[in-house]
Protein backbone atom coordinates (compact mmCIF):
# COMPACT_ATOMS: atom_id res chain seq x y z
CA UNK A 1 0.00 0.00 0.00
CA UNK A 2 1.20 3.45 -0.47
CA UNK A 3 2.56 5.32 2.70
CA UNK A 4 0.59 8.35 1.36
CA UNK A 5 -2.55 6.55 1.16
CA UNK A 6 -2.41 6.46 5.26
CA UNK A 7 -1.55 9.62 6.16
CA UNK A 8 -4.20 11.78 8.02
CA UNK A 9 -6.02 13.96 5.89
CA UNK A 10 -6.02 17.84 7.32
CA UNK A 11 -8.46 19.21 9.60
CA UNK A 12 -12.25 20.21 7.71
CA UNK A 13 -11.44 24.00 9.04
CA UNK A 14 -7.87 23.98 7.06
CA UNK A 15 -9.44 22.17 3.88
CA UNK A 16 -12.18 24.83 3.68
CA UNK A 17 -9.77 27.71 4.28
CA UNK A 18 -7.60 26.01 1.88
CA UNK A 19 -9.68 25.98 -0.44
CA UNK A 20 -11.94 29.07 -0.12
CA UNK A 21 -8.03 31.04 -0.75
CA UNK A 22 -7.17 29.48 -3.42
CA UNK A 23 -10.22 29.20 -5.70
CA UNK A 24 -9.58 31.74 -9.09
CA UNK A 25 -12.42 33.66 -11.04
CA UNK A 26 -11.95 31.64 -14.13
CA UNK A 27 -12.41 28.06 -11.90
CA UNK A 28 -15.87 28.38 -11.73
CA UNK A 29 -18.27 27.56 -14.47
CA UNK A 30 -20.35 30.53 -16.00
CA UNK A 31 -23.98 29.06 -14.69
CA UNK A 32 -22.53 29.06 -10.88
CA UNK A 33 -20.98 32.70 -10.73
CA UNK A 34 -24.63 33.70 -13.06
CA UNK A 35 -26.23 31.69 -10.03
CA UNK A 36 -24.61 33.41 -7.09
CA UNK A 37 -25.54 36.96 -8.94
CA UNK A 38 -28.74 36.12 -8.87
CA UNK A 39 -29.02 34.87 -5.50
CA UNK A 40 -26.82 38.58 -4.67
CA UNK A 41 -29.84 40.07 -6.22
CA UNK A 42 -32.69 38.38 -4.58
CA UNK A 43 -30.92 38.95 -0.73
CA UNK A 44 -30.54 42.74 -1.53
CA UNK A 45 -34.32 42.77 -2.64
CA UNK A 46 -35.24 41.16 0.44
CA UNK A 47 -33.14 43.47 2.33
CA UNK A 48 -35.09 46.49 0.30
CA UNK A 49 -38.75 45.39 1.60
CA UNK A 50 -37.77 45.06 4.93
CA UNK A 51 -36.20 48.67 5.21
CA UNK A 52 -39.31 49.81 3.39
CA UNK A 53 -41.68 48.20 6.31
CA UNK A 54 -39.06 49.27 9.21
CA UNK A 55 -38.82 45.64 10.06
CA UNK A 56 -35.99 44.40 12.10
CA UNK A 57 -34.09 47.86 11.37
CA UNK A 58 -32.78 47.23 15.29
CA UNK A 59 -28.89 46.53 13.49
CA UNK A 60 -28.80 49.40 11.25
CA UNK A 61 -29.99 51.52 13.89
CA UNK A 62 -27.24 50.45 16.25
CA UNK A 63 -24.55 50.59 13.45
CA UNK A 64 -25.43 53.90 12.73
CA UNK A 65 -25.33 55.00 16.39
CA UNK A 66 -22.35 53.09 17.51
CA UNK A 67 -20.79 55.10 14.43
CA UNK A 68 -16.85 54.14 13.69
CA UNK A 69 -14.76 53.52 10.33
CA UNK A 70 -16.63 54.33 7.00
CA UNK A 71 -16.01 51.14 5.56
CA UNK A 72 -19.22 49.73 4.05
CA UNK A 73 -22.74 50.31 3.15
CA UNK A 74 -25.59 49.74 4.95
CA UNK A 75 -29.94 49.31 3.44
CA UNK A 76 -31.25 52.60 4.22
CA UNK A 77 -28.29 54.10 5.85
CA UNK A 78 -26.81 57.17 4.46
CA UNK A 79 -23.40 56.89 6.74
CA UNK A 80 -20.72 54.33 5.39
CA UNK A 81 -20.66 52.06 8.99
CA UNK A 82 -17.55 49.66 10.23
CA UNK A 83 -17.84 46.28 8.24
CA UNK A 84 -18.73 44.05 10.83
CA UNK A 85 -21.63 46.42 11.52
CA UNK A 86 -22.75 46.44 8.56
CA UNK A 87 -22.81 42.86 8.36
CA UNK A 88 -24.94 42.80 10.85
CA UNK A 89 -26.72 45.26 10.03
CA UNK A 90 -27.44 43.74 6.59
CA UNK A 91 -28.01 40.57 7.51
CA UNK A 92 -30.72 41.42 9.83
CA UNK A 93 -32.33 43.18 6.84
CA UNK A 94 -32.22 40.45 4.55
CA UNK A 95 -33.65 38.10 6.62
CA UNK A 96 -36.39 39.77 8.22
CA UNK A 97 -39.31 38.54 5.94
CA UNK A 98 -37.84 34.96 5.25
CA UNK A 99 -38.14 35.85 1.95
CA UNK A 100 -34.52 34.68 0.85
CA UNK A 101 -33.24 31.49 -0.14
CA UNK A 102 -32.81 28.41 1.07
CA UNK A 103 -30.04 25.45 0.41
CA UNK A 104 -32.59 22.54 0.80
CA UNK A 105 -30.13 20.00 1.53
CA UNK A 106 -28.22 22.25 4.14
CA UNK A 107 -31.28 23.55 5.44
CA UNK A 108 -29.30 26.93 5.38
CA UNK A 109 -30.37 30.55 4.81
CA UNK A 110 -26.96 30.91 3.18
CA UNK A 111 -27.00 34.02 1.12
CA UNK A 112 -28.29 35.78 4.06
CA UNK A 113 -25.03 35.16 5.56
CA UNK A 114 -22.38 35.06 2.94
CA UNK A 115 -23.77 37.97 1.16
CA UNK A 116 -24.06 40.79 3.19
CA UNK A 117 -20.57 39.73 4.89
CA UNK A 118 -18.92 39.14 1.54
CA UNK A 119 -20.14 42.85 0.63
CA UNK A 120 -19.14 44.39 3.76
CA UNK A 121 -15.79 42.71 3.71
CA UNK A 122 -15.36 43.55 -0.37
CA UNK A 123 -16.21 47.35 0.47
CA UNK A 124 -13.53 47.19 3.31
CA UNK A 125 -11.00 45.65 1.46
CA UNK A 126 -11.63 48.01 -1.99
CA UNK A 127 -11.80 45.30 -4.32
CA UNK A 128 -13.68 44.93 -7.64
CA UNK A 129 -17.08 43.04 -8.02
CA UNK A 130 -15.70 39.89 -10.10
CA UNK A 131 -13.77 39.16 -6.68
CA UNK A 132 -16.90 39.82 -4.51
CA UNK A 133 -18.56 37.38 -6.78
CA UNK A 134 -16.10 35.15 -6.02
CA UNK A 135 -15.84 35.26 -2.72
CA UNK A 136 -19.47 34.33 -2.26
CA UNK A 137 -19.17 31.74 -4.53
CA UNK A 138 -16.34 30.35 -1.99
CA UNK A 139 -18.55 31.09 1.15
CA UNK A 140 -21.78 29.48 -0.14
CA UNK A 141 -19.74 26.52 -1.19
CA UNK A 142 -19.27 25.86 2.16
CA UNK A 143 -21.55 26.90 4.10
CA UNK A 144 -23.66 23.96 1.87
CA UNK A 145 -21.10 21.46 2.39
CA UNK A 146 -20.92 22.26 6.17
CA UNK A 147 -24.77 21.56 6.65
CA UNK A 148 -24.85 18.75 4.37
CA UNK A 149 -22.64 16.76 6.58
CA UNK A 150 -25.31 17.21 9.57
CA UNK A 151 -28.26 17.64 6.78
CA UNK A 152 -31.72 18.07 9.37
CA UNK A 153 -29.25 16.95 12.65
CA UNK A 154 -29.03 20.80 13.97
CA UNK A 155 -33.33 21.30 13.42
CA UNK A 156 -33.65 18.32 15.77
CA UNK A 157 -31.55 19.39 18.39
CA UNK A 158 -33.27 23.14 18.21
CA UNK A 159 -30.46 24.70 16.82
CA UNK A 160 -30.63 27.02 13.55
CA UNK A 161 -28.29 25.85 10.80
CA UNK A 162 -28.25 28.67 8.91
CA UNK A 163 -26.28 30.75 11.83
CA UNK A 164 -24.71 27.31 13.12
CA UNK A 165 -22.72 26.79 9.64
CA UNK A 166 -23.33 30.23 8.21
CA UNK A 167 -20.81 31.85 10.48
CA UNK A 168 -17.95 29.74 8.85
CA UNK A 169 -18.89 31.47 5.10
CA UNK A 170 -18.88 34.63 6.75
CA UNK A 171 -15.48 33.97 8.13
CA UNK A 172 -13.99 32.55 4.77
CA UNK A 173 -15.46 35.48 2.60
CA UNK A 174 -13.76 38.02 5.17
CA UNK A 175 -10.69 35.98 5.37
CA UNK A 176 -10.57 35.91 1.61
CA UNK A 177 -11.01 39.20 0.82
CA UNK A 178 -9.09 40.58 3.50
CA UNK A 179 -6.16 38.78 2.15
CA UNK A 180 -5.52 36.33 5.15
CA UNK A 181 -3.03 32.97 4.62
CA UNK A 182 -4.02 29.81 4.72
CA UNK A 183 -2.70 28.81 8.28
CA UNK A 184 -4.60 32.21 9.35
CA UNK A 185 -7.69 31.57 7.57
CA UNK A 186 -7.83 28.23 9.26
CA UNK A 187 -7.69 29.76 12.44
CA UNK A 188 -10.47 32.34 11.60
CA UNK A 189 -13.09 29.25 10.79
CA UNK A 190 -11.51 27.86 14.31
CA UNK A 191 -12.42 31.33 16.07
CA UNK A 192 -16.11 31.60 14.62
CA UNK A 193 -17.27 27.97 15.52
CA UNK A 194 -16.98 29.54 19.04
CA UNK A 195 -19.38 32.42 17.63
CA UNK A 196 -21.36 29.60 16.19
CA UNK A 197 -25.10 30.20 17.46
CA UNK A 198 -28.91 30.34 17.25
CA UNK A 199 -31.88 28.75 18.97
CA UNK A 200 -35.17 27.63 17.74
CA UNK A 201 -36.53 28.75 20.86
CA UNK A 202 -38.87 31.79 19.19
CA UNK A 203 -41.10 29.32 17.48
CA UNK A 204 -42.90 28.96 21.10
CA UNK A 205 -43.27 32.65 21.47
CA UNK A 206 -43.67 33.60 17.49
CA UNK A 207 -40.81 36.27 18.50
CA UNK A 208 -39.18 37.58 14.97
CA UNK A 209 -35.78 36.43 16.46
CA UNK A 210 -34.50 35.05 13.30
CA UNK A 211 -33.43 37.40 11.86
CA UNK A 212 -30.57 38.15 14.26
CA UNK A 213 -29.57 34.46 13.53
CA UNK A 214 -28.35 35.76 10.66
CA UNK A 215 -26.97 39.38 11.38
CA UNK A 216 -24.69 37.98 14.08
CA UNK A 217 -22.91 35.12 11.99
CA UNK A 218 -22.24 37.49 9.44
CA UNK A 219 -20.93 40.02 11.95
CA UNK A 220 -19.36 37.36 13.86
CA UNK A 221 -17.38 36.37 10.40
CA UNK A 222 -15.76 39.14 9.98
CA UNK A 223 -15.02 39.59 13.38
CA UNK A 224 -13.17 35.91 13.91
CA UNK A 225 -11.49 36.87 10.61
CA UNK A 226 -10.00 40.37 12.04
CA UNK A 227 -9.16 38.71 15.43
CA UNK A 228 -6.88 35.51 13.50
CA UNK A 229 -5.26 38.67 11.56
CA UNK A 230 -4.41 40.10 15.03
CA UNK A 231 -2.93 36.97 15.78
CA UNK A 232 -5.75 35.31 17.76
CA UNK A 233 -5.84 31.09 16.78
CA UNK A 234 -8.82 28.94 16.95
CA UNK A 235 -8.84 25.38 16.66
CA UNK A 236 -8.49 23.11 13.08
CA UNK A 237 -10.44 21.18 14.51
CA UNK A 238 -13.83 22.77 15.24
CA UNK A 239 -16.13 21.05 12.65
CA UNK A 240 -14.77 17.11 13.84
CA UNK A 241 -13.35 17.55 17.09
CA UNK A 242 -14.67 15.74 20.25
CA UNK A 243 -16.23 18.65 21.29
CA UNK A 244 -16.25 20.19 17.78
CA UNK A 245 -20.11 21.50 15.98
CA UNK A 246 -20.89 18.27 15.37
CA UNK A 247 -20.77 16.82 18.27
CA UNK A 248 -21.91 19.75 20.30
CA UNK A 249 -24.70 21.18 18.11
CA UNK A 250 -25.92 17.69 16.25
CA UNK A 251 -24.86 14.67 18.54
CA UNK A 252 -23.32 13.88 15.46
CA UNK A 253 -19.84 12.80 13.80
CA UNK A 254 -18.05 14.33 11.42
CA UNK A 255 -18.11 11.32 9.22
CA UNK A 256 -19.79 12.57 5.73
CA UNK A 257 -17.84 16.04 6.06
CA UNK A 258 -15.31 14.10 4.21
CA UNK A 259 -17.59 13.22 0.92
CA UNK A 260 -18.25 17.19 1.06
CA UNK A 261 -15.49 18.07 0.80
CA UNK A 262 -13.34 15.88 -1.98
CA UNK A 263 -15.41 17.22 -4.52
CA UNK A 264 -14.56 20.98 -3.75
CA UNK A 265 -14.43 22.78 -7.34
CA UNK A 266 -16.11 19.93 -9.17
CA UNK A 267 -19.64 19.62 -7.57
CA UNK A 268 -21.50 23.08 -7.32
CA UNK A 269 -23.91 23.99 -4.57
CA UNK A 270 -24.58 27.69 -5.33
CA UNK A 271 -27.02 26.98 -8.21
CA UNK A 272 -28.97 24.29 -5.69
CA UNK A 273 -30.15 27.08 -3.48
CA UNK A 274 -33.86 27.49 -3.76
CA UNK A 275 -35.60 30.66 -4.36
CA UNK A 276 -38.34 31.40 -2.72
CA UNK A 277 -41.88 32.49 -4.46
CA UNK A 278 -43.67 33.28 -0.51
CA UNK A 279 -42.25 35.08 2.33
CA UNK A 280 -42.88 31.94 4.81
CA UNK A 281 -40.71 29.09 5.74
CA UNK A 282 -39.54 27.31 3.31
CA UNK A 283 -41.15 23.76 4.66
CA UNK A 284 -44.74 24.91 3.48
CA UNK A 285 -43.73 26.01 -0.08
CA UNK A 286 -44.54 22.38 -1.64
CA UNK A 287 -48.42 22.00 0.08
CA UNK A 288 -48.58 26.40 -0.47
CA UNK A 289 -47.36 25.66 -4.40
CA UNK A 290 -49.92 22.85 -4.83
CA UNK A 291 -52.74 24.98 -3.25
CA UNK A 292 -51.75 27.94 -5.49
CA UNK A 293 -52.21 25.41 -8.19
CA UNK A 294 -56.12 25.03 -7.28
CA UNK A 295 -56.44 28.05 -6.68
CA UNK A 296 -55.54 28.92 -10.26
CA UNK A 297 -57.34 26.14 -11.96
CA UNK A 298 -60.44 26.23 -9.45
CA UNK A 299 -61.09 28.93 -7.62
CA UNK A 300 -63.13 26.99 -4.97
CA UNK A 301 -65.05 28.97 -3.11
CA UNK A 302 -64.19 29.19 1.08
CA UNK A 303 -67.50 29.48 2.15
CA UNK A 304 -67.95 26.13 0.88
CA UNK A 305 -64.70 24.45 2.23
CA UNK A 306 -65.73 21.39 4.60
CA UNK A 307 -62.06 20.27 5.10
CA UNK A 308 -58.59 20.72 4.01
CA UNK A 309 -55.34 18.62 4.71
CA UNK A 310 -51.69 19.43 3.63
CA UNK A 311 -49.11 17.20 3.88
CA UNK A 312 -45.40 17.58 4.77
CA UNK A 313 -42.82 15.38 4.13
CA UNK A 314 -41.22 13.44 7.55
CA UNK A 315 -38.33 15.39 9.70
CA UNK A 316 -38.74 18.94 10.80
CA UNK A 317 -41.46 20.10 8.87
CA UNK A 318 -44.26 19.38 11.21
CA UNK A 319 -42.95 20.66 14.32
CA UNK A 320 -41.80 24.29 12.57
CA UNK A 321 -44.90 24.69 10.25
CA UNK A 322 -47.47 22.78 11.67
CA UNK A 323 -47.38 22.24 15.29
CA UNK A 324 -48.86 23.57 18.17
CA UNK A 325 -51.61 23.32 16.51
CA UNK A 326 -53.80 25.66 18.35
CA UNK A 327 -51.07 28.33 18.00
CA UNK A 328 -50.77 28.02 14.47
CA UNK A 329 -54.21 28.12 13.41
CA UNK A 330 -54.22 31.51 15.58
CA UNK A 331 -50.68 33.17 15.28
CA UNK A 332 -50.17 35.65 17.59
CA UNK A 333 -47.65 37.62 15.53
CA UNK A 334 -46.96 38.31 12.15
CA UNK A 335 -43.66 35.89 13.01
CA UNK A 336 -45.53 33.23 14.04
CA UNK A 337 -47.69 33.56 11.45
CA UNK A 338 -44.63 33.41 8.63
CA UNK A 339 -44.56 29.24 10.50
CA UNK A 340 -47.95 28.06 10.21
CA UNK A 341 -48.91 26.67 6.97
CA UNK A 342 -52.40 26.35 8.27
CA UNK A 343 -52.50 30.39 8.29
CA UNK A 344 -50.90 30.14 5.05
CA UNK A 345 -53.26 27.97 3.31
CA UNK A 346 -56.51 29.47 4.87
CA UNK A 347 -54.91 32.92 3.30
CA UNK A 348 -54.01 31.84 0.16
CA UNK A 349 -57.75 30.44 -0.67
CA UNK A 350 -59.46 33.45 1.19
CA UNK A 351 -57.15 36.32 -0.82
CA UNK A 352 -56.05 34.29 -3.90
CA UNK A 353 -52.49 35.57 -2.86
CA UNK A 354 -49.32 35.01 -1.00
CA UNK A 355 -47.29 38.14 -0.49
CA UNK A 356 -45.36 40.23 1.65
CA UNK A 357 -48.58 41.72 3.08
CA UNK A 358 -50.45 38.55 3.92
CA UNK A 359 -48.10 38.82 7.00
CA UNK A 360 -48.81 42.02 8.52
CA UNK A 361 -51.07 42.55 11.89
CA UNK A 362 -54.17 43.19 9.51
CA UNK A 363 -54.67 40.73 7.67
CA UNK A 364 -53.31 38.41 10.44
CA UNK A 365 -57.02 39.46 12.35
CA UNK A 366 -58.86 38.65 8.95
CA UNK A 367 -61.86 36.74 10.34
CA UNK A 368 -62.67 34.64 7.36
CA UNK A 369 -58.74 33.48 7.41
CA UNK A 370 -59.19 32.66 10.91
CA UNK A 371 -61.92 30.46 10.28
CA UNK A 372 -60.51 28.32 7.40
CA UNK A 373 -57.38 27.94 9.49
CA UNK A 374 -59.69 25.68 11.74
CA UNK A 375 -60.34 23.72 8.99
CA UNK A 376 -56.75 22.45 7.84
CA UNK A 377 -55.67 19.26 9.22
CA UNK A 378 -52.22 17.67 8.44
CA UNK A 379 -50.60 13.89 7.73
CA UNK A 380 -46.63 13.27 7.11
CA UNK A 381 -46.40 11.54 4.53
CA UNK A 382 -42.76 10.19 2.00
CA UNK A 383 -42.28 11.84 -0.94
CA UNK A 384 -39.40 10.16 -1.57
CA UNK A 385 -36.88 13.09 -2.45
CA UNK A 386 -37.43 15.80 1.02
CA UNK A 387 -33.85 15.05 1.42
CA UNK A 388 -33.35 17.71 -1.08
CA UNK A 389 -35.97 19.41 -2.03
CA UNK A 390 -39.47 21.22 0.39
CA UNK A 391 -42.32 18.88 -1.45
CA UNK A 392 -45.67 18.91 0.07
CA UNK A 393 -49.47 18.55 -0.95
CA UNK A 394 -52.79 19.20 -0.59
CA UNK A 395 -56.31 17.78 -0.60
CA UNK A 396 -59.44 19.97 -0.67
CA UNK A 397 -63.28 18.73 0.27
CA UNK A 398 -66.09 20.84 -0.38
CA UNK A 399 -69.53 20.79 1.16
CA UNK A 400 -70.78 18.37 -1.52
CA UNK A 401 -68.44 15.87 -0.96
CA UNK A 402 -66.24 16.65 -3.98
CA UNK A 403 -62.30 16.61 -3.59
CA UNK A 404 -59.52 19.00 -5.48
CA UNK A 405 -56.27 18.00 -4.92
CA UNK A 406 -52.78 18.43 -5.96
CA UNK A 407 -48.98 17.89 -4.77
CA UNK A 408 -45.21 19.03 -5.70
CA UNK A 409 -42.56 17.06 -5.45
CA UNK A 410 -40.47 20.13 -5.73
CA UNK A 411 -41.67 23.41 -4.40
CA UNK A 412 -41.50 25.98 -7.03
CA UNK A 413 -38.14 27.62 -7.35
CA UNK A 414 -35.97 24.34 -6.30
CA UNK A 415 -34.02 23.60 -9.08
CA UNK A 416 -35.41 20.89 -9.92
CA UNK A 417 -38.66 23.62 -10.61
CA UNK A 418 -36.76 26.96 -10.77
CA UNK A 419 -37.85 30.26 -10.81
CA UNK A 420 -35.94 32.32 -13.76
CA UNK A 421 -34.14 35.15 -14.24
CA UNK A 422 -36.95 36.84 -15.25
CA UNK A 423 -39.36 35.69 -12.24
CA UNK A 424 -36.20 36.14 -9.86
CA UNK A 425 -35.69 39.89 -11.27
CA UNK A 426 -39.67 40.85 -10.94
CA UNK A 427 -39.56 39.33 -7.26
CA UNK A 428 -36.41 42.25 -6.78
CA UNK A 429 -38.33 44.99 -8.32
CA UNK A 430 -41.21 44.21 -6.20
CA UNK A 431 -39.10 44.08 -3.42
CA UNK A 432 -37.13 47.07 -4.27
CA UNK A 433 -39.70 49.55 -5.22
CA UNK A 434 -41.06 50.51 -2.53
CA UNK A 435 -37.69 51.41 -0.74
CA UNK A 436 -36.22 52.98 -4.30
CA UNK A 437 -39.12 53.47 -6.45
CA UNK A 438 -39.06 52.68 -10.19
CA UNK A 439 -35.84 54.20 -10.71
CA UNK A 440 -33.70 53.37 -8.55
CA UNK A 441 -34.65 49.84 -8.45
CA UNK A 442 -33.85 49.16 -11.63
CA UNK A 443 -30.40 51.19 -11.46
CA UNK A 444 -29.23 49.04 -8.63
CA UNK A 445 -30.43 45.73 -10.77
CA UNK A 446 -28.55 46.76 -14.16
CA UNK A 447 -25.67 47.58 -11.55
CA UNK A 448 -25.69 44.01 -10.19
CA UNK A 449 -26.52 42.18 -13.21
CA UNK A 450 -22.92 44.12 -13.94
CA UNK A 451 -20.94 43.21 -11.08
CA UNK A 452 -18.11 41.54 -12.43
CA UNK A 453 -17.41 45.07 -14.20
CA UNK A 454 -17.48 47.30 -11.33
CA UNK A 455 -14.02 48.50 -9.73
CA UNK A 456 -15.83 50.89 -7.44
CA UNK A 457 -18.27 48.81 -5.50
CA UNK A 458 -19.20 51.65 -3.11
CA UNK A 459 -20.41 53.69 -6.26
CA UNK A 460 -22.33 50.32 -7.57
CA UNK A 461 -24.27 50.29 -4.44
CA UNK A 462 -25.23 53.72 -4.00
CA UNK A 463 -28.90 52.98 -4.52
CA UNK A 464 -28.70 51.07 -1.25
CA UNK A 465 -27.55 53.85 1.22
CA UNK A 466 -30.78 56.06 0.32
CA UNK A 467 -33.32 56.18 3.39
CA UNK A 468 -36.56 53.84 2.98
CA UNK A 469 -39.61 54.87 1.35
CA UNK A 470 -41.39 54.24 4.04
Amino acid sequence: MDGLSTLPRAPGAARLAEWALALRPDEIPAAVREAAKLHLVDALGCGLAASALGIATEGRTIALEQGGRGEATVIGGEAAVPAASAALANGMLCHALDFDDTHADSVCHVSVVVVPAALAAAEAAHVAGAELLTAVVAGTELVARIGMAASGAFHARGFHPTSICGVFGAAAVAARLSGLDARTATSALGLAGSAASGLFAYLDDGTPTKPVHAGLAAQAGLVAARLAALGAEGPPSVLEARFGVYRAFADADADTLDDQLDDLGERWETPRSAFKKYPCCHYSHGSLGATARLVAEHRPDPARIREIEVSVPPGPAASLVLEPTAEKQAPRTTYEAKFSLQYSTAALLVTGRLDVETYTDAALRDPAVLALAQRVRYRVRDFGNASHAFPGGVRIVLDDGSELAAELAFQEGAPENPLGRVEVEAKFRANARPALGDAGADELLLALRDLDGHDDLHAALAPLRRPAGR
